[in-house]
């Protein structure tokens, strides 16, 4: 008979196993000598040993999941239950009972993250709907258009929820971008139709200046035209590629008729010279409302100005650029001045320069206080860190102060 600490083979060959439970048997052994039988079912128990070592490593470094843990655990617990190696099997179970302890913690983790991440998803995907549903009101086609196309990939990037609550939100998102398509259809469709009917318009406008272009009754016929002029700028944009070659074939028949009409009355160069000259007086006399410091005063010398100016005939055409010009830039700067005069008086802007002024001066009064608090506590890292925050909304205070001030505050 032969025996170690765990085990031992009796005179008939029968293989025992000691356990907290008594002895156990393990199988029995004729070929060889005890001590060999010992060996063989030892292997047996080390055998098990490296298989618990593979699967802890296993469950401990790669995503093994928890199912198949628990089978391959339940598999080598078979075997230390059926007592067929010899050693210290209680250890081998306390091991197996921890790492399906482990399992456990690995299960509930993974099933936290995922319900983290299911949650996650529905907020993003919940975004993405709310981002959608207003993007479908827009009329920036092009670049909601764009944002949507966006919203979509970024969709195809989250996992999927729940099948009830993943089917409503994508009917939600899906009907945005419908609802958005379908307007943005509408408003192409209607655009293109405005825009087959100024091609219509135009065309009519082009044959009646064509058929104009050779008259000579002067007065009538130039009149004519700037009616012509008038419609044509009402009538709106035609299709890209009608709108230029309608608009040469326009100011070809508008240029053939006014250079005969020029040559005709060559002998009014005069009369225009003269007109010129009136001109730059009053261009002269304009700009010295400028600079602009009562609007009032400054906008009725314009208009007299300007009265002046329409009842003074044509001037030569290659001066008209240089002297309407300096008009312009006087009605500019009284339009700019203006535009000032409406924003300084504007009171929405006035009261939410006022409402952030207020805000700033208030976070720059309780900073001074927690300063103050910090300073007087010892706490001069706290102090410093609160200076700083403070110089950031003094900016902000001094910058928002200065807006304000534009409003006459």
């Amino acid at each position: 008979m032969s025996s170690d600490p765990w085990g031992r083979v009796d005179e008939t060959g029968t293989v025992y196993v000691r356990t907290a439970d008594g002895e156990q048997v393990v199988g029995s052994w004729q070929a060889g000598s005890p001590e060999e039988a010992l060996a063989y079912f030892e292997r047996k128990y080390e055998g098990l040993v490296v298989e618990i070592g593979l699967l802890e490593k296993r469950v401990k470094t790669t995503d093994l999941s928890a199912k198949d843990a628990q089978v391959a655990i339940d598999h080598i617990r078979e075997q230390v239950d059926a007592h067929h190696a010899v050693g210290d099997l209680a250890a081998l179970r306390q091991r197996l009972d921890k790492l399906v302890e482990t399992v456990e913690k690995r299960r509930e983790e993974r099933k936290q993250q995922r319900a983290k991440q299911s949650d996650e998803a529905r907020h993003s995907k919940e975004a993405l709907v709310a981002e959608a549903e207003e993007l479908a009101q827009s009329d920036q086609w092009r670049a909601a258009g764009e944002r949507l196309r966006a919203l979509v990939d970024t969709w195809k990037g989250l996992p999927r929820l729940d099948r009830k609550s993943d089917d409503e939100l994508w009917h939600r998102f899906s009907h945005a971008r419908s609802a958005f398509s379908k307007r943005r259809k509408a408003h192409f469709a209607a655009l293109d139709a405005q825009r087959e009917e100024a091609r219509k318009t135009k065309e009519r406008l082009v044959a009646e200046a064509e058929s104009l272009s050779g008259s000579t009754d002067w007065g009538p016929t130039a009149a004519r035209y700037r009616e012509l002029m008038s419609e044509w700028k009402a009538a709106g944009r035609a299709q890209r590629e009608h709108e230029d070659d309608l608009w040469n074939r326009f100011r070809g028949a508008q240029d053939v008729f006014f250079a005969a009409r020029s040559s005709v009355f060559a002998e009014r160069d005069a009369e225009q010279a003269e007109n010129l000259k009136l001109k730059e007086e009053l261009a002269q006399e304009a700009e010295k409302i400028l600079p602009v410091t009562d609007l009032k005063a400054a906008r009725a010398a314009f208009r007299s100005v300007n009265e002046r100016w329409e009842a003074i005939g044509h001037v030569p055409r290659d001066a008209r650029p240089k002297v309407e010009g300096r008009m312009h830039a006087v009605e500019r700067a009284i339009q700019e001045a203006e535009e000032a005069e409406w924003r300084r008086t504007n009171p929405e802007a006035r009261a939410r320069a006022e409402g952030l002024t207020g805000q700033l001066q208030a976070a720059v009064d309780k900073l001074h206080k927690q300063i103050e608090q910090a300073r007087a506590q010892g706490n001069n890292a706290k102090a410093d860190k609160l200076e700083r925050e403070l110089e950031g909304r003094q900016a902000l205070l001094d910058q928002a102060l200065k807006g304000l001030h534009e409003f006459g505050g």
